[in-house]
């Protein structure tokens, strides 16, 4: 039987916390012991893994959702398919006879096409984003969620990206910042989540709010503190009150600082962080009972 690869998900409560740090040092990590693994940029509004993981794209393709046309030769302007919309994506004005699509609005649900009883409504395909494969090592492939600037939701690209990964690698996932829908579909399909946050006040209100998320979703999950030194120990003190794990500190540092500012990862830098990241992915692998890698 086919062993089925372990997802984790690296997001967090709001961004510059670190995420895209973990994410590319941990798979840095990983790459360098052959391990099979394929890192998913599921922040799809700001991309930027492939800044720090160079490699040949392999493979790009568009992701698309029907969006309605409306044709005002057919249409009798009677309203119902506005009134079936609960995106608002139908501007209509009865008296003046005016109808139009705002696709940027548009979900894709189908709504429309169903309140219709005049065929007046036909589907086109339209552009939400784009998927990008890269390879990096035999074994290893960076893929990446792109959307298309003025898209409403980024959450269609980021479930074609995922659904790129091999289910039986191992799969990390730099989620959206954020709990809102991006974040929650990056997650819903993780067996294990890192949190990574910042030791100040507004770090520790959005820690609160992303596990508070992950309790009602049933998610096993751990927490990294970046910047350490930085701020306060409000955040320490609310994992040790709730019991949260704490996978790892990582200090307030100048040269860690300039490593990554250059683009360069810590691990490649440094052999003592190279084998932090990988007692990271120990500690995690024994929370969530599998140590086959």
């Amino acid at each position: 039987m086919e062993r089925m690869g372990l997802k984790i998900a690296i997001a967090s409560g709001k961004g510059g916390t670190g995420k895209t740090f973990v994410s590319t040092n941990l798979f840095n990590v990983l790459m360098q012991e052959s391990v099979p693994v394929t890192l998913v940029d599921c922040d799809a509004e700001e991309p930027n893994d492939r800044e720090f993981i160079p490699g040949d794209n392999t493979n790009s393709f568009d992701v698309t959702q029907e969006v309605p046309v409306i044709d005002t030769a057919t249409c009798t302007f009677c309203g119902k398919c506005a009134e079936y919309c609960q995106y608002n994506a139908i501007f209509f004005l009865q008296e003046e006879r005016v109808i139009q699509v705002m696709e940027d609005l548009c979900h894709g649900c189908g709504a429309c096409f169903v309140a219709c009883e005049y065929r007046a409504i036909t589907p086109k395909e339209s552009v939400l984003g784009t998927v990008n494969s890269f390879q990096i090592t035999e074994n290893t492939t960076l893929i990446e969620a792109r959307m298309k600037v003025g898209v409403h939701s980024p959450v269609p690209v980021v479930k074609a990206a995922i659904k790129q990964a091999k289910p039986t690698d191992l799969v990390l996932m730099d989620a959206p910042p954020g709990t809102s829908c991006p974040f929650i579909q990056t997650v819903n399909l993780a067996d294990y989540v890192i949190l990574v946050t910042e030791p100040t006040p507004f770090g520790l209100s959005d820690l609160k709010q992303s596990v508070e998320t992950l309790k009602s979703m049933g998610k096993r999950y751990g927490v990294i503190i970046n910047r350490a030194g930085l701020g306060d120990e409000g955040v320490f003190n609310y994992l040790e009150q709730e019991k949260i794990s704490l996978l790892m500190s990582i200090p307030f540092d100048r040269e860690i600082a300039s490593v990554y500012s250059t683009g360069k990862l810590l691990t490649n830098e440094f052999l003592e962080w190279k084998a932090k990241f990988r007692e990271l992915f120990n500690i995690i692998t024994a929370q969530y009972g599998n140590s086959s890698y």
